[in-house]
């Protein structure tokens, strides 16, 4: 793996600034793992002031040494290994909303660097590697936004298929493209990126030195709950400010035991590489891979749950996200998933007085980002007798309280 993880860093050929100590404003959404951080901040990302990355902070901490694996026995980190390469790579990825067609060349070095965490092994060979680089030049080649495709979703398709013609397998574990070629669950041997993979988005434009001084950098993964502080150290002269963002108990669990259960995506870590084999009833024994992944966020004292039921490992990852956060001693602002769904309008312009910045119009309809199944009310239901009964649990209703949720399930939605 490390010599994986060294050929990639020398083809993505990320180059070292020194601009951490210029930011200024650091937002983060801290939440659990199924709660809605994906769809919250694809919508604050449009922001004219906000900075943010195609996807999450994971695959840097790898390529910087940090993290499970790296001298850490979980998710949580306490100490930053090698800030400033995880800097350097943050601010290659760091993009803005731009008015302008992104710069051709600069749109093409983000697709290969991208697709180099999602498919390490395959694309750090030498002769793939080039073959990718040229399928991206010719996909790529028309510069500008295409009229009948002001989101890039079309073109983001059109890439995928060209630089995936020899295995056009690879396309379902991004997300949004499930349905579109076989049916073989997530293989790989090596992973930096945690699939459903993200695409690189256009109408963008690249950060650059002098949005550190006026943008806000935002930043969401469901692990930074346990490593609050952590930004503090990547940027030591920012305000770091925090949304936690919640949600109830039954549908996050659900979510997540559907997540646990998907043979494309969630794929978080190779228990194979840290010689353990995980015996998780009604996981386990029920997916081929399911001895050798763990999926989500890897909480402190996930050892215990090794050989535990399905729906108690994702109590407790529910659990102890939101722990970590309400005893992070941190000031947060709170905003519950339910309410966002229910008046977007409002929740966002809460969080945006939160953060000082001007208030943003709503996207026509909200995006669909990381669903297992199509979004419907109460889809927890479908296992409402094991949720219910996780719910008897008196960690689980104080925890419940301390978020503003009650305990009558006509309420949940």
């Amino acid at each position: 793996m490390n010599q994986v993880l060294a050929a990639v860093n020398r083809l993505r050929q990320v180059e070292p600034v020194a601009w951490r100590a210029e930011v200024r404003e650091v937002a983060v959404i801290l939440t659990s793992s199924r709660s809605g951080s994906t769809l919250l901040k694809s919508v604050l990302a449009e922001h004219p002031r906000i900075a943010s990355l195609d996807g999450e902070i994971e695959p840097y901490l790898v390529l910087s040494e940090n993290g499970f694996g790296h001298g850490a026995d979980s998710d949580a980190l306490a100490e930053l290994r090698n800030p400033e390469r995880l800097a350097d790579h943050v601010f290659d990825d760091l993009s803005l909303p731009g008015a302008e067609p992104a710069p051709p060349d600069w749109l093409r070095r983000r697709w290969a660097n991208r697709l180099l965490l999602q498919f390490p092994a395959y694309f750090a060979d030498s002769l793939r590697h080039r073959r990718m680089q040229d399928a991206l030049e010719q996909a790529l080649a028309q510069a500008g936004p295409w009229p009948a495709d002001p989101d890039g979703a079309l073109r983001q398709a059109l890439v995928l298929q060209a630089v995936f013609a020899q295995a056009p397998w690879r396309r379902r574990y991004y997300d949004g493209h499930a349905g579109s070629v076989g049916t073989q669950y997530f293989d790989e041997p090596y992973k930096i990126e945690e699939p459903p993979f993200v695409l690189p988005r256009h109408g963008r434009r690249p950060f650059a030195l002098a949005d550190a001084a006026d943008k806000v950098l935002l930043f969401k993964a469901p692990s930074d709950a346990y490593r609050i502080g952590m930004y503090e150290q990547l940027f030591p002269r920012a305000r770091v400010r925090y949304v936690h963002l919640s949600r109830g108990y039954a549908q996050s669990v659900n979510g997540l035991m559907d997540g646990w259960l998907s043979p494309l995506g969630f794929f978080s870590h190779d228990m194979a590489r840290a010689g353990v084999v995980l015996d998780i009833a009604g996981y386990s024994d029920q997916r081929p891979f399911g001895r050798r992944w763990w999926k989500f966020d890897l909480p402190p004292g996930w050892r215990a749950l090794r050989g535990a039921p399905l729906e108690q490992v994702c109590l407790r990852q529910w659990l102890a996200a939101h722990q970590a956060i309400l005893a992070g001693g941190v000031a947060t602002l709170r905003v519950r998933f339910e309410d966002f769904m229910a008046a977007p309008g409002a929740a966002l312009a809460r969080i945006t007085d939160f953060l000082g910045l001007e208030a943003m119009a709503l996207p026509a309809r909200l995006p669909v980002s990381m669903a297992t199944e199509a979004p419907a009310p109460e889809r927890w239901r479908k296992r409402e007798q094991v949720l219910l009964a996780l719910g008897q649990r008196a960690e689980v209703a104080a925890t419940m309280a301390a978020l503003g949720y009650g305990m009558d399930a006509g309420e949940w939605r």
